[in-house]
């Protein structure tokens, strides 16, 4: 299968793009810098110039491949504005794309985060929550869910709030990122919520199997801890750069202190039972150990 990628050079992208050649599928990934065009060119997939706001870049891609494979997300998290604009962005991409395929029965995966449910753990029959900071983003999906009913053979991918490799990445790389600019390694509250996780290379070889056979419609949830507590995944970045562990107010974490601030556990029974899909790679506090001061 020839694939189109957007976002194929960030954490996930890039196991993503090495899964799939590795299976022997061929790969176009989307290219916004010469920096990117070159990684991926190393990696052995054809690099596509443009970014995530070039709708016709993106029709393009989708109109010459097999399937497609949605990642790309603005980067810029530096406040809700920003937020807000990566959102409306997503947005507009993955209606192009989309579109494109539309009656052509094709494959279109997408990335979407497990939902928040109360008192238990995020299942795939639990829809997306379509209020909150980040509901343009369950709404995006939604509706890129809804093109199974256009002849599109589409899926979503639920990914954790930390997505990791080599102790980088997600929610947990936020905290790091924190950590290291205000000399404290915090997190919000009492520390007892619960974040899931998954290694970028598990991720990976789930969105090739959603890619290769997911019924149209249908969402997965790439998910290997079930629950980490955000207190213990901050005192292992603590204890990793020699710095002070302890809880901050919400409001110190930005534009996500509110969705930090949750508990939200989920669960990937289905998608293993179902997709054959079975995580091998070190879990979230484990991968934490390879931060370096």
């Amino acid at each position: 299968m020839h694939v189109f990628v957007t976002g194929g050079t960030g954490t996930i992208g890039t196991a993503v793009v090495a899964e799939l050649l590795a299976h022997d599928h061929t790969v176009t990934a989307l290219a916004r810098s010469q920096g990117s065009a070159d990684a991926l060119t190393a990696a052995g997939a054809r690099p596509l110039r443009g970014g995530l706001a070039d709708l016709d870049v993106l029709r393009a891609g989708a109109r010459d491949a097999d399937g497609v494979v949605s990642l790309a997300f603005s980067r810029d998290y530096g406040s809700t504005a920003s937020v807000e604009a990566g959102m409306a962005e997503e947005e507009a991409a993955a209606t192009a794309l989309g579109e494109e395929l539309v009656g052509s029965d094709r494959p279109l995966v997408t990335v979407s985060g497990t939902p928040w449910v109360a008192g238990r753990a995020a299942t795939e029959e639990d829809p997306l929550p379509l209020d909150g900071p980040v509901a343009r983003r369950a709404q995006t999906v939604t509706a890129v869910l809804a093109l199974a009913e256009r002849g599109v053979r589409s899926a979503a991918v639920r990914m954790p709030r930390t997505v990791h490799a080599d102790g980088r990445g997600g929610f947990a790389g936020l905290l790091t990122d924190a950590a290291r600019t205000s000399g404290v390694a915090g997190y919000p509250g009492d520390g007892t919520q619960r974040w899931p996780a998954v290694h970028a290379a598990d991720a990976a070889s789930l969105f090739r199997l959603a890619l290769e056979g997911a019924p149209a419609g249908t969402a997965w949830h790439a998910v290997a801890d079930e629950g980490d507590a955000v207190r213990d995944i901050a005192a292992v970045i603590g204890r990793r750069l020699g710095l002070p562990v302890r809880s901050l107010p919400v409001e110190d974490f930005g534009p996500f202190g509110p969705v930090f601030a949750l508990d939200q556990p989920a669960s990937s029974a289905r998608t293993r039972e179902a997709l054959g899909w079975t995580p091998t790679h070190p879990g979230l506090l484990e991968d934490l150990e390879r931060l370096g001061a």
